[in-house]
């Protein structure tokens, strides 16, 4: 699947090779200038790598280019941090989005997830799903092709019965408690929330409310392979792909994790979020 930062990133690849040429250097020579294997060039000419500051800084340095190296940092940051304003990725409308995620989630081996205002996506029902792309639709204007979305949101969920796979989902209490759909499809989304508890290829945690916390639940994030964090905003998504960040929510992610129940303990929030719906 070609990406927005995929093609950033061989843009800057593209660029470190003109640069390479320009030097009369060959892919061997040039490796050896820089005391590196030449994979590792080959790997970050053909985008198939994300270059360090301190990559960028070596390359136009063997390179004879020192000028080059603060325009080679400024297109490192702007693939760094990729934005990918929702309006944009819903131009084409949700069942194009959907899919796009499904290929993404069908190649991850693990997914790290955690969410504090909705039931991920991977995890809804169709009620529920309709309800989160109908808001969606109405609130940014996109294409509302609701329906087509929500079956390519159910294809989705094919992930979660494949061998291979392990999503690591972590919920704040109060996505329980909010409501998207009508209290029946509610009751329905919560009982199938508790429903995957247990399974082999899914582990779920809830933070309680009230629970202290060395954090807050400022927004959603997805950490896919410990190679690329998609964080979200009311209005875009964020690519991260720099070790620096990645390990800054990998560290985010152990601290929900050690806050979180699980088991028994999850059953019982979920349970309590259901009564309030239906206290009798």
């Amino acid at each position: 699947m070609s990406t927005d930062f995929q093609q950033a990133r061989e843009t800057l690849g593209a660029g470190l090779r003109e640069l390479r040429t320009e030097a009369g250097l060959n892919g061997k020579e040039f490796a050896e200038a820089l005391g590196w294997q030449r994979s590792k060039v080959s790997r970050l000419e053909n985008g198939k790598q994300t270059a360090t500051t301190t990559d960028l800084e070596a390359w136009a340095r063997a390179a004879g280019a020192h000028e080059a190296s603060g325009e080679l940092r400024g297109r490192l940051r702007g693939l760094e941090t990729t934005y990918r304003s929702w309006r944009r990725q819903l131009a084409g409308g949700h069942r194009a989005l959907q899919e796009a995620n499904a290929v993404q989630e069908m190649e991850a081996e693990t997914v790290h997830l955690f969410e504090s205002g909705i039931i991920p996506g991977i995890f809804q029902t169709p009620d529920y799903a309709r309800g989160v792309l109908t808001d969606v639709s109405n609130r940014i204007g996109s294409p509302s092709d609701v329906e087509e979305g929500v079956r390519a949101r159910m294809k989705r969920q094919e992930a979660l019965y494949q061998p291979g796979h392990h999503f690591h989902a972590l919920i704040w209490e109060g996505a329980l408690h909010v409501v998207r759909c009508s209290p029946e499809s509610m009751i329905a989304q919560l009982d199938r929330l508790a429903g995957l508890i247990g399974m082999d290829t899914v582990t779920i945690g809830i933070v309680p409310l009230g629970v202290r916390t060395p954090f807050s639940p400022k927004h959603g994030f997805w950490i896919i392979d410990e190679r690329l964090v998609i964080a979200d905003t009311w209005n875009a998504e964020v690519w991260l792909d720099s070790s620096e960040e990645i390990a800054f929510y990998v560290k985010l992610r152990d601290q929900i994790r050690n806050s979180a129940v699980f088991g028994h303990q999850a059953h019982r929030l979920i349970g309590r979020a259901r009564a309030h719906l239906s206290p009798t």
